[in-house]
């Protein structure tokens, strides 16, 4: 006699896992939905600019509607408008680029910004006497952003830095100190997001570790970086404080490992930093 399977008896297939689906730039703006005074537009155009990095600076229409999330329309018009006001352009009439003018929009920031005037003769003066790199950055999401900078001829690194650069904040020693000083409820809500991509074999890349490695930051008030971003880059960072007592802002040396010994760096080297990291607080009063 053959027995027949009821429905309930059916093994139930487990569920297909859905597709990843990948964030784009143009998906943050679906949060101001309805807000009346915000400009989508010029959201639009300054998602459009961030595209072009150092790995694309030219991309087609098509390009930057797929790295963008934005519709090819969308695209098309900004471009217009950029290159209406001198700000972009296509050499071939295809593949666009940004122009030198959108140096003017950093120059106004730099020139407009306190911390960015005070620290770049700071970091000169250092760099001419301790003959190193130094460098000052703020957090900018979860990245850091380079404010003000000064480099010699012997620091070479494969990562091209300049004032606008960015950098992951989790590798980097100036990312480790303004990561260490987040309010608490912040810093959780960065460790619950982030995505600790393995730059060398020496990257942290547990949030257990990372975590320990911020509060060790807290306990001595520097961070200490060795080849976690690059391999032979060895970076040292301390916190820059407001009159409020809030870290706005850290200064950082980086060398080559291979002359830069770390014990070198915390006696030699740490003081000029607190100095230098002092007296550009006193411009923030």
């Amino acid at each position: 006699m053959s027995l027949t399977r009821r429905p309930s008896d059916t093994p139930a297939s487990e569920p297909a896992e859905a597709p990843a689906v990948k964030t784009t730039p143009a998906a943050a703006l679906d949060a101001y939905t309805g807000d009346p005074n915000f400009m989508t537009s010029l959201a639009r155009g300054l998602i459009v600019i961030q595209a072009f990095t150092q790995q694309s600076p030219q991309m087609t229409i098509s390009q930057l509607s797929v790295k963008t999330g934005l519709s090819r329309a969308a695209v098309r018009r900004c471009l217009y408008t950029l290159t209406k006001l001198g700000f972009a352009g296509a050499e071939d009439g295809s593949r666009y680029g940004l122009r030198p003018r959108m140096l003017t929009l950093s120059h106004s920031y730099t020139a407009s910004s306190t911390l960015s005037t005070a620290a770049q003769p700071i970091l000169e003066r250092m760099s001419a006497t301790l003959r190193e790199s130094f460098s000052v950055a703020t957090l900018d999401g979860d990245d850091i952003v380079y404010i003000a900078r000064t480099t010699v001829d012997r620091v070479m690194v494969a990562v091209d830095l300049h004032i606008g650069s960015r950098l992951p904040a989790y590798c980097t020693s100036m990312g480790r100190v303004l990561l260490a000083y987040l309010p608490p409820d912040k810093l959780e809500q960065y460790l619950a997001r982030v995505e600790l991509i393995p730059r060398t074999t020496r990257t942290i890349t547990t949030v257990d570790k990372l975590r320990l490695a911020l509060r060790n930051v807290r306990r001595t008030g520097y961070a200490l970086v060795d080849q976690e971003l690059e391999v032979g880059l060895r970076s040292l960072a301390v916190p820059v404080y407001a009159p409020s007592g809030r870290v706005v802002a850290t200064i950082n040396l980086s060398g080559h490992a291979p002359r830069m010994p770390v014990y070198d760096m915390q006696t030699r080297f740490l003081p000029h930093l607190r100095n230098a990291a002092n007296e550009l607080g006193v411009f923030l009063r």
